[in-house]
């Protein structure tokens, strides 16, 4: 059913067996919509805190929408950077993309111009989508900064620019989206006019890796391969139409968009989206809008317990079921957030851009298992643990976890050395994380491949002691890092976040809590740096990029300070 498209490493036996086993569908984005539009037009499927859309209203907004952009000039295959806060208007602007078949580029609202101009310039984006203005940032004018540098960026789209510029936006060669939303263009004759049917394997995204290690990479992804993970997570985590997702997380990157517009509309659920996390909104929205169920990083569900427990109206009595997703869970995390949920699954998620989700926890599984493991591969999907050899390790040694599966993207944009690298002989594609599979099929994620300390010969598990100190009881959040030593290579570095109200622990307090959990005294930190936050992308990761190049800067200085 590809008809010949560029569909990577996928084997037509492959295509073949994801078609008929339904893991892959002859059905596109915009198909999926007007099947919700057509059997449930008046469900509100979207709010955000100042919109609300049924799934008629948003089916018929992005067709009015796409014709706008289309008579604009935008066509199949052009690809559109759309960095947009978590608004409704960026479901009414992905949904008119796919249906003109033109490839999305989303952007993180927290990146500015550095990164923005480093995506714009590697998928030759033409045409840009954000707000005139977000939390004070001036986003209409950085695009029109990188359009003077860009022999690609032509055109620049405004979301709520308010109506007092909007003639001086004109003159600057800045259009506005609500004009391009051609309300007398009724569903059937944008139909008419847009004439084309995108198939489901032709690219739909480009979604950029979050660039923890490196330059941030490009992920191609047809609609099947993100289809296939929603289809697959709509099932893991027991979805219906009566459930409300809850979405705090960028709904630009994979996480968000999968499980926050995704998995709603395969459900025919419905979705708020907030566009400006805090945990005491988060309370709020959670009771106002009767949130089911949502998929964050760890970092949400921390904050928003914490502050749960010091807010005695908080209702949180409607969820039930949290996800907590790009980067590992500790243990002391599910524990303390099943005291305070009674009612509710706390599961875990291991996925990356590259492929959606490798591990999941699902419902069905017992409910230790999101404290012993970051759960096993979904029906359809394959995980192996491999050697360097890229060949499967035993159950229970540590290895790269690789998966094979629908889900997978296509290639790295413009880097074919790259995508040809992750593969094994076998065709899995390693993640470079670590972890152990047991006998069962679940899978523990002990770290990056590169994410060890080397102290004196000895190899040190980062996610070991990081799991250890989770439960300090003055601890917000922690990160452990490498450090540069003389005599021994590396020590450990361990930053740390004190709860509100709470002292940051020393080096020795922190050195004695670890002994006295059993871990060597060789494992424990001999520098400790209290820090206001940690480094992260918008998905919630820690960068410890940042930390490790921080550390070693301030220890070249001559006058580096002694451990904390």
């Amino acid at each position: 059913m590809s008809g010949g498209r560029n569909l990577g490493r996928y084997t037509q036996e492959q295509i073949d067996e994801y078609y008929a086993a339904g893991q892959w569908a002859d059905e596109n984005f915009t198909e999926l919509l007007r099947s919700r539009a057509e059997s449930m037009p008046d469900k509100v499927f979207v709010t955000d805190g100042v919109h609300a859309l049924t799934f008629a209203e948003l089916y018929t907004s992005s067709q009015q929408l796409a014709v706008g952009l289309h008579r604009g000039g935008v066509r199949a295959g052009a690809r559109v950077a759309v960095q947009l806060p978590n608004w409704a208007a960026f479901i009414v602007v992905a949904a008119s993309l796919a249906r003109i078949g033109a490839v999305m580029v989303p952007i993180m609202p927290i990146y500015r111009k550095d990164e923005v101009a480093h995506v714009v310039s590697d998928a030759e984006v033409s045409v840009a989508i954000a707000p005139f203005e977000f939390k004070g940032f001036d986003y209409a004018g950085m695009f029109e900064e990188i359009r003077k540098d860009s022999p690609t960026l032509e055109t620049i789209v405004a979301v709520r620019a308010p109506e007092s510029v909007r003639p001086a936006l004109a003159e600057r060669d800045i259009r506005v989206l609500e004009d391009l939303i051609l309300t007398d263009v009724d569903p059937a004759a944008a139909d008419a006019e847009l004439d084309i049917r995108v198939h489901p394997d032709d690219p739909f995204v480009i979604v950029y890796t979050s660039g923890t290690t490196s330059r941030p990479k490009g992920c191609v992804h047809t609609f099947n391969t993100y289809a296939s993970g929603a289809r697959m997570l709509t099932v893991a985590f027991g979805h219906t139409e009566d459930d409300v997702q809850f979405g705090p997380s960028p709904i630009t990157h994979t996480t968000g968009l999968v499980t926050s517009v995704l998995i709603p509309l395969m459900a025919g659920a419905a979705t708020h989206v907030m566009a400006e996390w805090t945990p005491q909104a988060g309370l709020a929205d959670i009771a106002k809008f009767g949130c089911t169920s949502a998929v964050t990083a760890t970092t949400f569900l921390q904050t928003l317990i914490a502050a749960a427990e010091e807010d005695p109206t908080a209702d949180l009595s409607t969820l039930r079921m949290w996800t907590c997703a790009g980067s590992p869970i500790p243990a002391t995390v599910v524990e303390n957030a099943t005291a305070k949920l009674p009612q509710a699954r706390i599961l875990s998620l291991y996925g990356r851009s590259e492929n959606l989700s490798t591990t999941t926890c699902t419902v069905g599984d017992d409910p230790s298992r999101a404290i012993t493991s970051d759960g096993s591969a979904l029906p359809g999907a394959e995980v192996k643990v491999v050697g360097p050899d890229g060949y499967e390790v035993p159950r229970g040694a540590e290895g790269d976890i690789a998966y094979r599966g629908p889900s997978h993207m296509i290639e790295y944009l413009n880097r074919p050395q790259d995508t040809a690298e992750l593969f094994t002989p076998e065709g899995f594609s390693r993640s470079g994380d670590l972890g152990v599979m047991d006998a069962d099929g679940f899978v523990r994620v002990t770290g990056r491949t590169k994410d060890i300390v080397i102290r004196g010969g000895m190899n040190i598990s980062v996610r070991e002691v990081e799991d250890k100190l989770a439960g300090h009881p003055d601890l917000l959040a922690l990160a452990v890092v490498g450090m540069p030593d003389e005599k021994l290579g590396e020590k450990v570095c361990c930053y740390v976040v004190a709860k509100d109200g709470h002292t940051a622990p020393t080096v020795e307090e922190l050195r004695a809590y670890l002994t006295d959990r059993g871990v060597a005294v060789q494992k424990t930190p001999e520098r400790v740096i209290p820090i206001d936050s940690l480094p992260m992308t918008a998905t919630g990761k820690i960068q410890k990029h940042v930390l490790r190049k921080q550390i070693a800067d301030e220890l070249q200085q001559p006058t580096a300070a002694g451990a904390h």
